[in-house]
């Protein structure tokens, strides 16, 4: 018996009948998710209103979770530290209206992150709307607020209100940061523009994530020919919500205004012989080792192109609670001190330490 033909616009029937699937699986994550949230606030909350109206004492969470526990033994929120967080997710948020419409759209440990990560109410606010606009997972979360992206986005020097028009020339201004922290990369003090360009394009995922969302890499040493002459751009990009290209020069030294002439330059060619209709401006970014922001702000003046002005960073500064446990320099001099080094030969192959309280070391190696 011959089998029944499959007609031929059942793979397009199935086609969108996955994607119907997938969209009402998401809408379903979603609603589960707000839901949960919403339910979070409110044991919250109640704790709040109790320990205000009733006097209960921190004893009482304890009973709470262990009696939750027990009626609820398949849900796993509702441990002491958890109900803590639910009692602060409330007592940080006291607009039930702002938390259906806006905090229910992160998962709850995002929440429990920025209440614990972030004191300012304006910049815990920021990284919230941040995160519910890209999508950001926990760890990316994580780690916006370590490179402390609050007090970077948006700080570069730009001429954009004069270069673009609005509301385009704030979109590109809040797009740029300054400093750009390049903390995945491991280069020398002395390491050229060539050295930097090999090794953010070695760790492009992390170089796209520390540029931002919106950034598509097109090329490296990009190749334009003007007037008979071949000159190459260090990194070229498409930016997908400015819908412009976007060029980035790498300077291993401080800004000097003799740079913005040159990126002027290359924003004019890239206009002219890349930029297609329906695109906006070509955006330059100077990516420099350090600037004198007087300077930087008069060269680009005048200037008719977009270009931004930011430093870089390789390494980040220590924090203030790893210096306090580093040994100062005074202690540094005073274990030397206490050392007589009498030979440390690569030769023989053999190191003696002799200690001025008469114990020694010796190895060979």
């Amino acid at each position: 018996m011959e089998s029944p033909r499959i007609p031929s616009d059942y793979p397009t029937f199935l086609t969108d009948l996955k994607n119907r699937i997938r969209q009402a699986q998401l809408k379903a994550t979603i609603s589960v998710n707000r839901e949960l949230i919403l339910l979070y606030w409110q044991i919250g909350k109640d704790i709040l209103t109790n320990q205000e109206i009733l006097g209960w004492g921190a004893k009482v969470i304890d009973q709470l979770s262990q009696d939750l526990r027990t009626e609820f033994p398949d849900m796993k929120g509702f441990s002491v530290r958890n109900l803590k967080y639910m009692q602060a997710f409330a007592a940080t948020y006291p607009d039930p209206e702002f938390v259906q419409q806006v905090a229910a759209q992160l998962p709850w440990f995002h929440i429990c992150l920025l209440i614990t990560r972030i004191k300012n109410p304006n910049e815990r606010l920021f990284y919230l709307n941040q995160a519910i606009e890209h999508g950001w997972s926990r760890s990316i979360l994580t780690h916006q607020i370590d490179l402390n992206l609050y007090d970077r986005q948006g700080k570069a020097i730009t001429n954009f209100s004069h270069t673009l028009r609005s509301p385009a020339s704030d979109l590109a201004r809040e797009t740029l940061k300054d400093p750009y922290i390049f903390d995945f990369l491991t280069l020398s003090e002395e390491a050229q523009e060539r050295d930097l360009e090999d090794a953010l394009i070695s760790h492009i995922q992390q170089f796209l994530l520390e540029l931002g969302i919106g950034f598509a890499f097109l090329g490296r040493q990009y190749p334009l020919t003007v007037g008979d002459q071949d000159f190459y751009l260090d990194l070229l990009f498409y930016h997908t919500r400015l819908h412009c290209y976007v060029v980035i020069e790498l300077k291993a030294h401080e800004f000097k205004p003799e740079c913005a002439g040159k990126l002027n330059f290359y924003l004019s060619a890239v206009d002219d012989l890349i930029r297609q209709e329906g695109d906006n401006p070509t955006i330059g970014i100077l990516l420099c080792r350090e600037k004198n922001r007087a300077i930087a702000e008069y060269a680009l003046r005048d200037i008719q192109k977009p270009i931004g002005v930011s430093e870089y960073q390789l390494t980040r500064a220590l924090s203030e609670d790893l210096k306090e446990r580093l040994p100062s320099v005074e202690e540094i001099e005073k274990t030397l001190e206490e050392i007589e080094l009498k030979t440390m030969s690569s030769m023989s192959g053999e190191i003696e330490i002799n200690y001025k309280d008469g114990t020694k070391y010796h190895e060979k190696f």
